[in-house]
């Protein structure tokens, strides 16, 4: 287990013939998701037929990024230009929620047409079709099947949802594991360090990615404000101290670095190419392992290429929870 390297909002889907349902599900599901809700097949198809170039065209992004930096570009700049350039990545469709039983259809004969599309998939279904969901969760055609007829519905289904939507993505997270070093990989399956970075994303951004050079998380929160959480391992402190030394911090701060009180932010202050004084800031354990220690930092708007596109105010701009019936 290990906390996804790339993790970023999306649309979820709802498709189901009964429109009060879907209204009832428009006003449940939180504000700060995304949610489009269709009442016939043929619109769904229609907002989702462009969908897997979508996804491939912003997967190749992700890819170049991670080439350009094999090549020697520093990374911290190329993520901040693709967040900049790519607003539209938010409108992905991370999650489809299907109703099995419906007039000429159902649920599957809609799932299985999308093939192509990398999202996550849920059934939702009547007594009558829980053998069928079981056996299409058992042959890997959904992720998760959830019975209509299930006490509190709501909060089982807005359940699965979010746990979906904080799962890895195999294709993404493969991109992103090849600028981590073998040892930055075991330290971030060490389970106290994964649960430590799930409960600080989770809290505190919209939209993140781990990289490797330098160590760390680059994290957008919804008002688009960027931040870096630095990771330094408990055996790199001493050589990180050793740097700051050489960056001229005084000896009270390269001290504090070696006993993992404060780390600097040395490696983005020159991925910036930033003006002044390298920041410090505080320093605490991540997990209960005493391997790993972090430190955040804030970027402000004059560091970024170009301002940032919040997804809170993507959101304010592509209200979709009306029902669509064509």
């Amino acid at each position: 287990m290990t906390i996804p390297l790339f993790h970023r909002p999306g649309s979820i889907l709802f498709l189901d013939d009964d429109t009060d349902y879907l209204e009832m599900l428009g006003m449940v599901v939180p504000a700060h998701w995304q949610a489009e809700l269709f009442s016939r097949p043929a619109g769904f198809a229609a907002r989702m037929q462009d969908e897997p170039g979508r996804w491939e065209a912003d997967a190749q992004r992700q890819v170049q990024m991670v080439e350009a930096w094999r090549q020697g570009q520093a990374l911290v700049p190329l993520v901040l230009r693709y967040w900049a350039d790519h607003p539209e990545r938010y409108a992905l469709a991370r999650t489809c929620v299907v109703d099995y039983a419906m007039p000429g259809t159902n649920g599957l004969t809609v799932l299985n047409n999308m093939l192509d599309w990398p999202g996550s998939r849920v059934l939702l279904t009547g007594q009558a079709d829980e053998q069928i969901a079981v056996q299409a969760f058992n042959d890997g055609l959904i992720d998760q099947f959830v019975p209509k007829q299930a006490t509190d519905i709501t909060r089982h289904l807005l359940g699965v949802l979010r746990k979906l939507g904080y799962a890895a993505h195999p294709r993404l997270n493969a991109i992103w594991r090849g600028t981590l070093r073998p040892a930055q990989q075991s330290v971030l399956q060490m389970p106290s360090v994964t649960k430590a970075l799930q409960n600080h994303t989770q809290q505190h951004w919209v939209e993140y990615v781990v990289l490797g050079e330098p160590f760390g998380l680059l994290g957008l929160d919804a008002q688009g404000g960027v931040h870096w959480l630095q990771l330094e391992t408990a055996d790199g402190l001493r050589d990180l101290a050793e740097l700051a030394a050489t960056v001229g911090l005084r000896y009270d701060v390269t001290r504090a670095i070696e006993t993992g009180q404060c780390l600097a932010a040395i490696e983005l202050h020159q991925q910036l190419g930033a003006s002044g004084p390298v920041r410090t800031a505080p320093a605490q354990e991540l997990g209960d392992d005493g391997v790993l220690f972090g430190a955040q930092f804030d970027l402000s708007p004059s560091e970024l290429p170009a301002p940032i596109l919040g997804y809170r105010e993507y959101l304010q701009q592509h209200d979709h929870r009306q029902v669509q019936d064509s």
